[in-house]
C-alpha cells in the first residue's frame, strides 16, 4: 500500500469530516492562556470569526481520525463496503496538528470524529488520548469537540466528558426502524443509555458536596446529536417529533440536520426523498420556532397534509398564511406570544417592542429599528401609520414571498 504524508492524510480526513455536523466554540466555560503557561482559550460567548456559505464554522480544526471502519452503514461515504480513498492519524499527529494550526492563528479549537477501527473501545481510546495530550501535557485551553463512539465503554466516554467541551453521539436517523434497516451494526438503545449517562453525569457534577465544592466539569458546553435526514422516508413531522423528544429527554444543547445526498456508488445508494439542502434548512428553522418561540409540533406541521415542511417559504411564514383569520395583529396592543407568530419579528424585536410601547405607541418605522423585516411583516400588523388593507386576504400572498420559477438552462 503506497504511503501517504501527513499533508495528504489532512486532505482526505478533512473532506471526510465534511458529513459531520458541528458547532460554533459557545456555550462552555471561559478559559485563557495569559499565564504563560499554556495555549489557547475560549470565549462562553463564542469566538467563531469565519463561516461556509451553509452556514457551518470554519475557526475549528475539522477532521477524522480515520476514514477506515469496520461498519456497512448504507448513508455513509465511509462504510467498510465504500470505494473511498482511506488515511488514518495517529494520535501523536493529531496533536501535533491542533497545536500547530492554533500557533499559527488557523484555528481556535479541534473538532474530531472518527470511523470504528477493529474496535469501538480502541477507537474511543485513541481519541480520549488526544484530548488528554491536549488538555494536561500541553495545558491546551481552546475549544475541543468530540463525537464519541456511542458502543464504546461508558468509562471512556466519561473521560471524554472530563476532557472535552463538549460531547456529541449520533442518533443517525429519525426512527429506530431505520436505524436497524440502514445501520444494522448500530443499536439505538445502546446510544440513548449513552446519551442519558451525559446527562446525569452533567446533572451529578452541577451538586456540590458537603464541602461546597462541585465535581469537575462535565462537557460544559453540552452534549449536541446529528441526525440524517431525506436517507429514509421519514417525514418532517416525525424529523421534529424525535428532536423534541430528544431535547427533552437529554437536555441536548442542539440537534443538527444533516441533508442527505446520494453517495456515488450505484450498488448501495439510498434514494433522494426531497431535495436536500432546501429541506435541511426549513427543519433548522422550524426546530428554532419550537425552541424559542413557543410554537408546538402540529402548529408547525400541520400547514401541509404530508406531515413535511413548506420548501418555498420558511415555516412561521407558512403558519400564517395558513391562519389568516389571526391577523393582523395590532402590535401596540397583542401579547408577547402572538407577536413571535408574526413573520418577520424575532425574539429581539419582540423584547425592544414591548419595552418601547410601554411608553409610546409603536409605529411603522419604529418596526424598522427594531430589527423587524418589514417586507415579511407588513401584510400581517397594524401599527401608527400602517395598516395592511386587503394585502393579508389577497389570493396571491403566498406568491409574493415564494421564489419565483427558474428557467432551466438546457446547454
Amino acid at each position: 500500500m503506497t504511503r501517504i504524508d501527513l499533508k495528504q492524510k489532512l486532505a482526505i480526513l478533512s473532506d471526510a469530516a465534511k458529513y459531520d455536523a458541528s458547532c460554533a466554540s459557545s456555550g462552555t466555560t471561559k478559559r485563557h492562556s495569559r499565564d504563560g503557561k499554556s495555549i489557547g482559550s475560549t470565549e462562553g460567548s463564542g469566538i467563531c470569526h469565519a463561516y461556509a456559505p451553509d452556514g457551518r464554522c470554519i475557526s475549528l480544526l475539522k477532521i477524522l481520525m480515520t476514514n477506515f471502519c469496520i461498519y456497512d452503514c448504507a448513508y455513509c461515504v465511509n462504510r467498510v463496503s465504500s470505494n473511498v480513498r482511506r488515511a488514518r492519524f495517529t494520535v501523536d499527529e493529531v496533536v501535533t496538528l491542533t497545536t500547530e494550526f492554533y500557533r499559527r492563528n488557523y484555528i481556535e479549537g479541534l473538532f474530531l470524529s472518527s470511523g470504528i477501527i477493529r474496535s469501538p473501545d480502541e477507537t474511543m481510546s485513541d481519541m480520549v488520548e488526544i484530548a488528554r495530550r491536549l488538555r494536561h501535557d500541553l495545558a491546551f485551553k481552546g475549544y475541543i469537540h468530540l463525537k464519541t463512539i456511542p458502543d464504546a465503554s461508558q468509562e471512556l466516554i466519561d473521560q471524554a466528558a472530563l476532557l472535552a467541551d463538549r460531547i456529541s453521539i449520533n442518533v443517525e436517523l429519525p426512527t429506530d426502524a431505520s436505524v436497524k434497516a440502514y445501520a444494522p451494526e448500530k443499536d439505538p438503545a445502546t446510544i440513548r443509555k449513552a446519551m442519558a449517562r451525559i446527562r446525569l453525569g452533567r446533572e451529578e457534577r452541577k451538586e456540590k458536596s458537603w464541602r461546597g465544592k462541585r465535581g469537575a466539569k462535565f462537557a460544559p458546553a453540552g452534549q449536541s446529536t446529528q441526525m440524517i435526514v431525506g436517507a429514509d422516508g421519514s417525514t418532517d413531522r416525525t424529523i421534529l417529533g424525535q428532536a423534541a423528544g430528544l431535547y427533552g429527554s437529554y437536555g441536548l444543547k442542539r440537534v443538527y440536520y444533516s441533508a442527505f445526498s446520494p453517495i456515488p456508488d450505484a450498488s448501495r445508494s439510498l434514494p433522494l426523498i426531497r431535495p436536500p439542502l432546501e429541506r435541511e434548512h426549513r427543519l433548522y428553522q422550524a426546530d428554532w420556532l419550537l425552541r424559542f418561540y413557543g410554537f408546538d409540533l402540529d402548529e408547525i406541521t400541520s400547514v401541509s397534509p404530508t406531515g413535511n415542511l413548506d420548501l418555498e417559504v420558511d415555516p412561521k411564514l407558512a403558519w400564517a398564511l395558513g391562519n389568516r383569520h389571526l391577523f393582523p395583529v395590532d402590535v401596540n396592543r397583542a401579547d408577547r406570544e402572538m407577536l413571535l407568530r408574526v413573520p418577520g419579528f424575532g425574539t429581539k424585536t419582540v423584547r425592544r417592542l414591548l419595552a418601547t410601547r410601554r411608553h409610546r405607541t409603536v409605529g411603522y418605522d419604529d418596526l424598522h429599528r427594531m430589527g423587524a423585516r418589514m417586507a415579511h411583516a407588513k401584510p400581517f400588523i397594524t401599527a401608527r401609520g400602517w395598516t395592511p388593507g386587503a394585502v393579508t386576504d389577497c389570493v396571491d400572498l403566498r406568491a409574493r414571498f415564494a421564489k419565483p420559477p427558474e428557467q432551466l438552462v438546457l446547454f
